[in-house]
C-alpha cells in the first residue's frame, strides 16, 4: 500500500515510532546512488550488471536537498544515527556537501559505508565536512581472491591505503565488513583477523545472505558466524562481549588478550529480527522497512507533490506502525525465491 494512502490529514506528535513487534525506528540507511564501480559476485554479479544495464537517470535520485529534509524528519521519529549507502556512495558527486548538511542535524550520528576505492582521496575532505565514522568493505587479503570477488581486478592495496587514509583523517577506528562465501574467500577469514587486530580496526564478519534474486544463494555457501568464531579462537582465544545497544546488528566477541575485538553477522543462522531498527531509504526516494523487502513506499512523490511536514510525518508513522517484518527468522524456501529488492539498491 502507498503511503499516499496510509498519511493522514492530521500530524502525529514526533517521538519514538513503534511497530507491530515494539521495534523503534533508530537507524536509517540511505542510498545516495545505485551506481557501483565494483561488480562484487554476491552483490552486483556483471551477468546481471553488465555494461548495458540501465542505472536510475540523474533527475530521479533525490537530491541532496531532499535527502537532508527527510533525514531531519524522520530524527523526529526517534532516528539516532544515519549511514549513507550505495551503491558506492563516494561515486555521487559532490557527497561531501550532502556529508555537510546532514552533520549540521544536531544529535546524529552520521557514518558511511564504502568499497575504499575512493577513499584515499577523499577520506580528508570526508572528515572535514562532518562525518563521524566509516566503515570499508573488504573481502580478501589476497589480490587474487579480493579481484575475483570485485570482478574489476581491483587491488586490495588500493584499499588499505584508503582504510590508512581514513584512519590518518580521524575517521577510526575504521570498521572492515568482511562477506565471507564457502569456497571463495574463507581462507582469508584468519589473515584478515591477523592484520585488522595489528592495526586496532574492527573486522566485523558477514554471513552469505540471501538478498536480491541475482547473487545465486544458497544455504551451502554459508560460512556460519559460530564457523568463524572457532577459526579464529583456535589461533586467538575469543570470549563474547555484550552488545552496545538494543539492535545492534553484530555479535561482539574479544580478544582474551586484550588486544581488540572482532563482530559476526549471523543474519542466516543466528536471526536478530527481534531487534531490527533500521529502515532503509533507495536512491530514488522509496522507504524499505527490511532488507529482504519485495517493495516499498514512495516518499520522493510525497516530497515533490508539495507535502508539508505534517503529512510526511504521518506518512513515516503509518509505515512503521504497520511494520511487522521479520524475514531471517521465516526464512524457507518460499521466502528464499521471492524477488527482493537489490542489496545494491537499497544499502547493506
Amino acid at each position: 500500500m502507498s503511503e499516499l494512502h496510509l498519511a493522514t490529514k492530521s500530524s502525529p506528535i514526533p517521538g519514538t515510532t513503534r511497530d507491530r513487534l515494539g521495534r523503534p525506528l533508530r537507524d536509517l540507511r540511505i542510498s545516495v546512488t545505485d551506481r557501483c564501480n565494483f561488480r562484487c559476485v554476491y552483490c552486483m554479479p556483471k551477468e546481471v550488471f553488465g555494461k548495458d544495464y540501465q542505472f536510475l537517470e540523474r533527475k530521479a535520485l533525490l537530491s541532496f536537498e531532499e535527502i537532508t529534509r527527510l533525514a531531519r524528519l524522520f530524527k523526529a521519529h526517534g532516528i539516532e544515527k544515519i549511514r549513507l549507502t550505495g551503491g558506492e556512495p563516494l561515486v555521487r558527486r559532490n557527497i561531501e556537501q550532502l556529508i555537510a548538511m546532514l552533520a549540521a542535524i544536531p544529535g546524529l550520528d552520521l557514518t558511511l559505508t564504502t568499497n575504499g576505492s575512493l577513499l584515499q582521496k577523499k577520506a580528508r575532505a570526508l572528515k572535514d565536512a562532518g562525518l563521524k565514522r566509516i566503515t570499508v568493505s573488504l573481502d580478501s587479503l589476497d589480490d587474487a581472491v579480493f579481484m575475483r570477488m570485485n570482478d574489476v581486478d581491483f587491488p586490495v592495496a588500493r584499499v588499505l591505503e584508503g582504510i590508512d587514509a581514513a584512519a590518518a583523517a580521524g575517521l577510526g577506528p575504521v570498521k572492515i565488513n568482511m562477506v565471507v562465501k564457502r569456497g571463495l574467500n574463507e581462507d582469508s577469514i584468519l589473515p584478515m583477523a591477523r592484520l585488522f587486530r595489528e592495526r586496532g580496526h574492527i573486522l566485523r564478519f558477514i554471513e552469505y545472505m540471501d538478498v536480491g534474486h541475482t547473487n545465486g544463494w544458497r544455504m551451502d555457501d554459508v560460512v556460519s558466524a559460530r564457523e568463524i568464531v572457532d577459526i579464529i579462537s583456535a589461533e586467538m582465544p575469543l570470549e563474547p562481549v555484550d552488545a552496545n545497544y538494543r539492535g545492534e546488528v553484530a555479535e561482539r566477541w574479544r580478544y582474551r588478550d586484550g588486544q581488540g575485538e572482532i563482530g559476526v553477522i549471523a543474519s542466516v543462522t543466528q536471526a536478530f529480527c527481534r531487534d531490527c531498527t533500521r529502515a532503509r531509504i533507495s536512491t530514488e526516494g522509496k522507504l524499505y522497512t527490511c532488507l529482504f523487502a519485495t517493495g516499498g513506499h514512495d516518499l520522493r512523490e510525497l516530497l515533490r507533490g508539495g507535502a508539508d511536514d505534517a503529512r510526511i510525518h504521518a506518512a513515516i508513522d503509518a509505515i512503521w506502525v504497520q511494520r511487522s517484518d521479520r524475514y531471517s527468522e521465516i526464512r524457507a524456501a518460499q521466502t528464499v525465491k521471492l524477488e527482493k529488492i537489490e542489496m545494491s539498491y537499497i544499502g547493506g
